[in-house]
Order: structure tokens, then sequence, then C-alpha cells
């Protein structure tokens, strides 16, 4: 049987089964929902065992002796991982990764249908989590199914270890620990990544990186109290003046970030990215419409919208405050002024550097008379990138290809994830391998996954494990079936 005919035969079952796991309510930012995120671990890992996966386990995260009793979240929340050896020990192992925490709800009004409760609707699943990530955390465990189908093996070509952490929708703050611990376990020849989206339904693409993120809150203080205008304006220094100049220093007059440093490890575009990119369908004008109404595109120049939003870093100014913002008039020379900013990174970049930079060019613009802070929030994240000509990426560009019977174009993702620590910490080759939707409302209220996406999904999943052991150094196709469960349908 071809893995197309057994996706097909079971897609039923497997519906079945996904509702069933998207009606547990993980949220892991609500801390009323711990017990749900465990259901939802709990959940995974049976499913994952009655597939025929040998080892299922439940990775508890943080340090929950040392848990400090006023955060619950200090203890983390379970990880789920899963593994199965390959029919040849010489085959390559590939390490999935996914999450089955959700976002929360709110506002909840605006739901359609309970999220707790899904529905099929038009050939969708509607639900929270549907598309991030439940829905394409699942469609790996009928995709390993079908390749056994296909096979007639009781074990996959490739020796797979799946890890579906817990708390990525609230920053996978025990992630990159959890990494480090469970390290030897989690050795692979590469990680496939089931968590972003292709560009439509009907032009079919592969994400090749994601950007990194800084942040930071820049604090300018003066005076000790706020003075009035009309004896003190004019004659000392003005801390909202300040920022506002410390601000509209940090891009110059081509769009340009003026941070020093800040593009000496920026990875350049490729030729062929560039290419990859320019053959998608992009209506400009259309996508100004869906982003709030805007009136322009803009950014650095030389550069195309989606190459701002996918391969160049930005400074961006997320909220602004300081001096009078009440009714009527005060007038006064403020004491103090605040902003809070964003960085987000490309390939080789560091948010270690960014922040560096930033103290310094704050350090040598601030003008005199007045004080400036800069605050950042955690170490920040890092951004990834996949080669487009890299042997992994071709492999799965294959698969893809075979499964939807058309060319697949790359894209980008302009959000951040903890894909680098994986990257890093495992030392492999990453590879994104989804079909969610940018239009599935992730996020959002009524969020929704096509249902089938999701089974295309499957069926690549299963045609790239074998293109991953055919590639294989001195691999061989023939060797006999070796033992192993047999998987569910």
């Amino acid at each position: 049987m071809d893995p197309r005919t057994y996706v097909e035969e079971h897609a039923s079952a497997f519906f079945e089964d996904l509702k069933e796991w998207l009606a547990i309510p993980s949220i892991s930012a609500d801390p009323a929902r711990r017990d749900d995120v465990r259901k939802s671990a709990e959940w995974l890992a049976a499913r994952l065992s009655a597939t025929g996966f040998p080892v299922t386990e439940i990775w508890e995260t943080g340090t929950p002796g040392e848990a400090d009793p006023d955060d619950p979240e200090s203890a983390g929340q379970p990880a789920v991982f899963a593994e199965w050896p390959a029919a040849s020990p010489g085959a390559p192992t590939v390490l999935v990764y996914g999450h089955h925490d959700v976002q929360p709800v709110d506002p909840l009004a605006e739901w359609h249908h309970p999220p707790f409760e899904p529905v099929e609707q038009d050939g969708q699943i509607l639900a929270r989590g549907a598309s991030d990530d439940k829905g394409q955390v699942l469609f790996h465990a009928l995709g390993v199914s079908a390749s056994l189908a296909a096979s007639g093996r009781g074990a996959p070509p490739v020796s797979l270890k799946l890890l579906i952490e817990g708390e990525e929708e609230s920053g996978s703050p025990h992630f990159a620990d959890l990494l480090r611990r469970e390290r030897d376990r989690l050795g692979c020849d590469l990680i496939v990544v089931s968590d972003t989206t292709m560009w439509s339904r009907d032009v079919p693409s592969m994400c090749i990186g994601m950007r990194g993120l800084a942040e930071a809150q820049l604090d300018v203080t003066g005076p000790s109290t706020d003075l009035h205008s009309g004896s003190f304006g004019g004659a000392v220094p003005n801390p909202v003046q300040a920022l506002t100049q410390l601000l509209a220093g940090l891009h110059d007059e081509t769009g340009r970030v003026t941070l020093p440093r800040f593009y000496d490890r920026v990875l350049p575009l490729s030729d062929e990215e560039r290419g990859m990119f320019a053959r998608l369908p992009f209506d400009e004008k259309a996508w100004l419409a869906e982003a709030g109404d805007s009136r322009a595109a803009a950014g650095e120049a030389g550069f195309s919208t989606l190459e701002r939003i996918w391969a160049r870093p930005t400074a961006e100014i997320n909220g602004l405050w300081g001096g009078h913002t009440g009714p009527g008039t005060k007038t006064i020379i403020p004491r103090e002024a605040h902003a809070k900013l964003s960085f987000r990174l490309v390939a080789d970049q560091d948010p270690a550097d960014v922040i560096a930079a930033l103290q310094e060019y704050v350090a040598g613009h601030t003008s005199p008379g007045v004080e400036a802070k800069v605050t950042f929030f955690g170490p920040g994240v890092r951004p990834s990138h996949s080669p487009v000509d890299s042997p992994a990426v071709q492999a799965a560009r294959r698969a893809l290809g075979r499964a939807f019977g058309r060319d697949i174009l790359f894209t980008g993702e302009g959000g951040s994830g903890p894909e680098a620590d994986l990257g890093d910490i495992l030392g492999a080759p990453l590879v994104f391998v989804a079909v969610g939707l940018d239009g599935d409302r992730i996020h959002a209220p009524n969020e929704k996954v096509d249902m089938d996406l999701l089974l295309k999904g499957a069926e690549a999943a299963a045609y790239l494990w074998q293109e991953l052991a055919d590639a294989a150094p001195g691999a061989d196709t023939a060797t006999a079936p070796a033992a192993g469960r047999e998987p569910r349908p």
C-alpha cells in the first residue's frame, strides 16, 4: 500500500483522534490549566505508544523541588519524548520538534464555537491548537504508520524521535535546560520542525528560517520633579525630547539600523533565496490591507517587502510614554520618559551582540543633563536558518513535492521560537516541514486548520523518512524488516 492510500483510508480515525486531543485546554500560560497541560502530555504519550513507538515518556521540566511557591510556573510544564529505532542500525536519526500547549482563548466572546469543543466546517477543524501545533504534531503519527504500511517493515526507515514541549506558548522558559539535560537521549542527525506555515493552500512552500528577538526598555530621567515649562522651558534638558532624539536616531535615511556593528554578522540573502521569494504570488496592495490597512510599504532600502520581513533585521519602537498624557493641557518639563523596543534578528546575529550595541549607542548619543538606562528582558531568542541547498532541505522539498504534486517554493517566518536552541545544543541542522497557513488564525479567536493539508503533511512525512534513509551514506534499501510493534491504523 502506498502512503497516500494509507493516509486516505485512515483519515477519519486520525481526525477523531485530533478532535479528542484538541478538547484538552492545555493553556501553558494559565496556572489554572496546569493539570490540563499534563493531561495533554499524557494523551499524546498514550497515542504515540498506540501508534507503535516502543519508547514513550513524559519528561518533567524545571526543578519541581526548588519551585517558587508564589510562582507555580517555575516548576515547568511536561514535555513528551518518543523514540522508534530504525529498521537498519546504520540509518540516520531524525528528531521531530513541536509543542502540545496552546495559546489563551481571549477574547472568548469572539469565538463562533467553544474553543475546546472542536467542530468540522467546510473542510476545516475549528478549535484552539488545531493548527498551532496539535494538528501538525499529530500528522507525524499518521505519517510513520503510512511509511510502515508502504515498506511492509516493523520499524521506520530512519530512527525517529519526537520531542513535543509543553511551554512553547509561554516562551519555552525551561526548554534549553531540558535539551542540555537530555542531550544524549536526543542525539540526532537532523531536526524536523513542524510549527510554521506555507505560503498558501495552492502554493505549497517550506520555511527556511525564523528571526530572532531581543527586547528592551529605555528609561530617560532628568530633573527630580516635573518643572513649569514657562519658568524652566528652553533652559534645562527635556527627557521626552532626549528620548525621542535617541529613538529617531535608531535608523538612517535609508531605513538601516544605526547601532554599531548591527549588520556585521547578518547572513546575506543568496541569489537563489531572492529568486524563490520573487516567485511567490505576492500582492503588496492586498498585503497592506491585511496589515491593518497600512498605507505604504516601508523599511530598509534595496529589499522587497518579503525580504524585509523574512531575512532582514529590524529595530521597532513598541511603545512610548512620558509627561502629561491625560485630558487637557499641563505645561511641564517632565522628569522622565520611557520607551519599549524590540529587535528582530536574522541568521548569524546574536541577541547578546545587539544588547551590547544598544547600550553603546545610548551611552554615546544621550543628551547632556539627562540619564538613560537600558533594561533587557531575558537573553533573547536567536535566529535560525536552513540553507536551501542543504541535503536535508532538498530531501524535504522532494517529499513535500511528491505529496502536493508540484514544485515547492521557499518562505521565511518573521516570528521567533526556540529552534536555534534546538540546532545549537543538539548540534544538528534544522528543516521545516509544516502545512499551516497564515490564515489559520493562530493566537486569535476561531483558530482552524485545513484537514486536507494535514493529510498532505502526513503523506510528506512518510516520504521524507524514506528519502532521508535512501540518501544516507551506505544506505541499503533492501534491508530485511526489523522486529517492531505493529502500527496502530
